[in-house]
């Protein structure tokens, strides 16, 4: 039976004829149950295609279970610490203030078991098989397809024959060439959202996003944090005046921050890792009782099968095309962290809605790579979407730049979120908007006006005459906007 499209209200036309003399046979397996691979199988599902997703630990991958959403959970936690310890700004006396570091670890998990259960509940609603173990691929000797033999948890195998495979097997922390997690005091961020006690002095090396939100959380739980940077700042793929005044707001909330700094030496010490940092200035010796170490990602790609079939990982990523995100075998596609930057799981879930889709045979626009929003969820949030003023400007595009600080703004004074400002750039010669970042309380959510905004090609005009609600914190976008226009009001 033909079934419609929840997205597109396209009918399905994917021929199932085969399938009632093939039984054992898969329209796709996916490898991989994080957020690109298991919306690959719920869409594909929805479409009407017998898949499968093999998954080695819990449905839902290091962002449900290990990355974005318990360490949100975390984040909100300091959010609310940190609020508690302003009380006397708010007029509340509070007597004595303690911290149950365990329980609220504890809620963090509590959170993570609840979404993934979820997760496998979709999964089986749209008759997506979940298959538990690791897969390796190999050319089906009959000349179509492929099999991938699973290797479940007790050692078993089982061996699945597909039509299509989708490898969305994601990424994992970098190490320092010479220095190996021992996941007890040099950690990745999975062991440092988990650890007993909230350390006395905490080394942080890397200053994306990671980097920058555990900074933010161990600080306001009362740890002594270093954080090191090789770049010319924090968050380096920010634009450069959002970047440095976070870096300002750090350090004056006490995180000792070093940018274009590598780490020369470190090692594990009885009492935790010592070193030196080769800073501007010139080497500083370093000592704390934690390092986490968040450098970047590596694409999963090690006993897949890839050198069989004739793919080859590029600095352990693969490469597709952008397209259909098919490999340079045929059938073989891969999605999310594995293919590289932007390493982002709404990233990863665009990537499988869109492979997904036209594997079932129907067309879609292609992702627009330049129009993907990022966030940091510390205190206060940044958030960007499209071109830095400095990427812009090498592009040889006239600007027209507007901002409006949050100081300025009638809600942020209200809930005491003053800190930071909206910065939006517009093209001058069309008025399309070019990139706009946001530092500030909420700016995670707010970035999704201007999201919506550059999918539609608005203009400044646009935003400045849409009627924003008062009192709130979104009004900011347009009043950076009537900055950029010379006509803003409150500032």
């Amino acid at each position: 039976m033909a079934e419609q499209s929840g997205r597109t209200g396209r009918t399905n036309h994917t021929d199932r004829s085969d399938q009632a003399e093939r039984p054992d046979r898969w329209d796709l397996v996916v490898l991989g149950g994080g957020p690109g691979g298991y919306v690959a199988g719920i869409r594909a599902g929805q479409l009407g295609l017998k898949v499968a997703v093999v998954e080695a630990e819990r449905v839902g991958g290091i962002c449900l279970n290990w990355g974005c959403i318990p360490t949100k959970a975390l984040l909100k936690n300091a959010e609310i610490y940190e609020h508690v310890q302003e009380a006397a700004t708010w007029g509340l006396i509070i007597d004595s203030l303690g911290l149950d570091f365990p329980k609220v670890v504890k809620r963090s998990r509590d959170v993570s078991d609840r979404l993934t259960k979820g997760v496998a509940a979709l999964l089986k609603k749209y008759k997506c098989e979940l298959v538990n173990g690791r897969g390796r691929i190999a050319r089906d000797p009959s000349g179509t397809g492929f099999l991938v033999a699973v290797t479940g948890p007790d050692g078993a195998t089982q061996t699945l024959a597909a039509e299509r495979v989708m490898i969305a097997t994601g990424a994992r922390p970098r190490q320092i060439s010479g220095l190996p997690f021992d996941r007890e005091v040099i950690l990745t961020s999975r062991e440092a959202m988990i650890l007993p006690e909230v350390p006395k002095s905490l080394l942080i090396v890397g200053a994306g996003a990671i980097g920058v939100e555990f900074a933010y959380m161990y600080r306001v739980f009362g740890a002594k944090v270093t954080l090191v940077e090789m770049l010319d700042h924090i968050l380096p793929v920010e634009d450069d005046e959002i970047a440095l005044e976070l870096e300002k707001i750090f350090r004056k909330s006490g995180v000792e921050v070093f940018s274009r700094t590598r780490v020369e030496r470190l090692e594990r010490t009885e009492h935790g890792v010592k070193g030196t940092l080769q800073t501007p200035t010139g080497p500083v010796p370093v000592e704390a009782e934690k390092a986490l170490i968040a450098i970047g990602l590596q694409g999963n790609v090690e006993n897949l099968g890839l050198e069989e079939l004739g793919i080859a990982p590029e600095r352990s990523f693969l490469t597709v095309d952008k397209i259909r995100y098919e490999t340079a075998v045929p059938g073989i596609f891969a999605i999310g962290d594995v293919i590289g930057p932007p390493l982002l799981a709404h990233v990863a879930s665009a990537e499988a809605l869109a492979a997904v889709e036209r594997i079932a045979g129907h067309e879609r626009p292609p992702i627009d790579y330049g129009r993907i929003p990022g966030c940091t969820y510390c205190r206060p949030q940044v958030a960007s979407i499209g071109l830095t003023e400095r990427a812009a400007k090498e592009k040889g595009i006239e600007l027209k730049i507007g901002r409006f600080p949050f100081r300025a703004s009638g809600k942020g004074l209200a809930i005491n979120e003053t800190q930071g400002f909206v910065k939006l750039l517009f093209d001058a010669k069309y008025g399309g908007v070019v990139g706009a970042h946001i530092l500030g309380s909420e700016a995670t959510e707010m970035i999704a006006e201007v999201g919506l905004g550059m999918t539609l090609e608005t203009t400044g005009r646009e935003i400045l005459e849409t009627i924003h609600a008062h009192p709130t914190l979104s009004e900011a976008v347009m009043e950076a906007t009537g900055a950029a226009y010379g006509e803003s009001i409150n500032f």
